[in-house]
């Protein structure tokens, strides 16, 4: 799942109107009224984002775009406002307790959206907001339908990309960060050159001459309008850009709170997290000693991903590997995994691998013709040089890479969304998605699996390795939520983010700089730590609870059926003394 998460706080969180059924909730009472007003919830959400809800499985949406219009986003802001009131005048002592925790997750929704649109402002200040959003790639990755039915879909939205970015144009301030608009720049090229080659042959099976002379047309006029907002970008933007990019300490604090139920200061989460990067450290170097004494620990790390599978054998040592790890899971109990739940390796599409070295395509929860789920990884290109081969397979070194599928695939995000959308959760649990739970169970699923002794076969040095390459993940997530904090709440500059990856993540320059440059418009890229750091405090929680009666996987399985809301949410769900449900870290 490596895509720029931080859209998942506009997109995944909701829109309401409840205007038309007014009348009909009046008269409903308890359960009843939760229920149907979950339905306008829904209902809203897809209408007001159609892509959003194509992804999720509603194909009567297909071909349409949203409204980003500011009249469009006035009106949805206000009945947003309008519903939050309802909701915080409804008798919840009238709940059953299932329909209480859909309650407080559709509230929470409600007022993160709310939140983001008047003080994270993703319309006004995030010129990425437009530069991404109209993504062709779920029509040509999943056979939901005919290829014709949806090539008209794909050019539906192509004709409606000149309109969309004039409205962009017309909401965007006069003067915009400078990170925002650089990545949104790239952002956008990589779009115009998506449309221009890869979405071109991903469609070379069409055999409708008419149709695609119609697609042609409107794929060029899509790709002139990209990289028209470029050139905007670069010429009307860049010479005004400004580096205040930084939220503040009271608007981050409010950023924990209506995103993820949070409410401890920022300060105190990173004393926290400089106390876990500590700690981390101490079990990378100690690995790294366990393996060559003689060397310094970074020496050990970058000598580790020098073992990897060759480009000919790339895709088969993968696909072994996921064998092996879906049965580890099953051996040893870790969580149930749905009769139905098997993923297909393969190479990444053509049109796709820009996306990175791996990724997971999985179906959304509500998709029943395209259900399949692929697991892709990038191959070598031939045509690179021997350097650049070696430095893309170094990326598959055999540790990283079973670490890699584990966040990914077993027990990871495809687990996570298999085990959800197999559940009987209802549609606001399936549809809300919290960045924190996400990230946060992928990444508890790395540490999770190598101590419960995946890869530990009796081999000390294995087993460190195993541990290093967990570890080195660990730091990464880690930083970034010292970083995050460090950014937008004390001032830390790009150029002193980027020293704090290369100093406690041990990599390079550029890696380094890129991920310092995420965090100027990624705040939230912290939830991967905090969420893992949240799990894992509720695991101890949900243990000392059913004292004998605990299990690992009985934990995982409730944890996955009951959707992805902020883990405090869940806290509530899963424990029953109340005294405890704050006690998040």
């Amino acid at each position: 799942m490596k895509k720029l998460i931080f859209l998942l706080a506009v997109v995944i969180t909701a829109f309401i109107s409840c205007r038309d059924n007014g009348k009909v909730i009046s008269t409903l009472k308890g359960d009843a009224k939760i229920q149907q007003i979950s339905e306008d919830f829904i209902a809203g959400t897809l209408a007001w984002r159609p892509e959003w809800a194509v992804w999720n499985g509603f194909h009567e949406f297909d071909g349409k775009t949203s409204d980003l219009s500011k009249e469009s986003i006035k009106n949805e802001l206000a009945r947003l406002k309008s519903f939050n009131q309802i909701l915080n005048g409804f008798d919840t002592t009238s709940l059953s307790s299932r329909m209480y925790y859909d309650f407080r997750i559709l509230r929470q929704g409600i007022q993160n959206t709310i939140f983001q649109i008047e003080e994270m402002e993703p319309y006004t200040k995030n010129p990425m907001t437009y530069a991404g959003a109209l993504d062709l790639n779920i029509y040509i990755k999943r056979n939901f339908a005919p290829v014709e039915e949806r090539l008209k879909s794909i050019i539906d939205i192509e004709n409606a990309i000149p309109a969309f970015f004039s409205v962009a144009k017309s909401n965007l301030d006069d003067s915009l960060a400078k990170p925002f608009i650089e990545t949104a720049i790239q952002i956008a090229n990589g779009s115009a050159e998506f449309l221009e080659n890869d979405l071109i042959i991903a469609l070379k099976e069409v055999k409708n001459d008419s149709l695609m002379a119609v697609f042609k047309t409107a794929n060029n006029k899509a790709i002139f309008e990209l990289k028209s907002f470029v050139e905007y970008l670069e010429k009307e933007k860049l010479p005004k850009a400004h580096n205040n990019y930084a939220l503040g300490r009271e608007k981050y604090r409010k950023m924990l709170f209506y995103d993820e139920d949070i409410s401890l200061p920022p300060e105190k989460i990173l004393e926290i997290g400089l106390s876990e990067l500590s700690r981390e450290k101490d079990v990378f170097n100690a690995m790294a000693k366990i393996i060559d004494p003689k060397k310094k620990p970074v020496e050990v790390y970058h000598d580790l991903q020098k073992g990897h599978p060759t480009s000919d054998n790339l895709l088969s040592d993968v696909k072994k590997n996921v064998e092996a790890i879906r049965q580890f899971l099953i051996d040893k109990k870790i969580v149930t995994i749905p009769s139905e739940a098997h993923v297909k390796v393969e190479e990444t599409p053509k049109y796709a691998r820009s996306t990175g070295t791996a990724s997971m395509d999985s179906p959304g929860p509500f998709e029943k013709k395209a259900t399949e789920a692929y697991y892709y990884i990038t191959p070598v290109d031939p045509k690179w040089t021997a350097k650049q081969k070696e430095d893309w397979l170094s990326m598959f070194d055999y540790y990283t890479t079973d670490i890699t599928t584990i966040h990914e695939v077993y027990p990871g995000h495809y687990i996570q969304f298999a085990h959800l959308n197999a559940s009987s959760a209802t549609k606001i649990e399936k549809i809300s998605q919290s960045y924190a739970f996400v990230e946060g169970w992928a990444h508890y699923a790395e540490k999770m699996m190598i101590d419960e002794g995946y890869g530990n076969t009796g081999d000390p040095i294995k087993a460190a390795k195993y541990r290093l390459a967990q570890s080195g993940e660990a730091l990464l997530r880690i930083c970034r939520l010292c970083v995050s904090i460090k950014m937008h709440c004390e001032g830390m500059s790009v150029d002193d983010a980027t020293k704090f990856f290369m100093d406690n993540w041990y990599q390079g320059e550029k890696p380094s700089r890129q991920e310092a440059i995420r965090g100027t418009f990624d705040p939230e890229y912290l939830y991967y730590s905090l969420g893992k750091l949240q799990i894992l405090k509720l695991r101890e929680d949900y243990k000392k609870q059913e004292g004998d009666n605990f299990s690992l996987q009985k934990f995982h399985d409730l944890l996955l059926d009951n959707g992805m809301p902020p883990i405090q949410i869940m806290r509530e769900k899963l424990l029953k003394n109340k005294n405890i449900w704050t006690e998040i870290l």
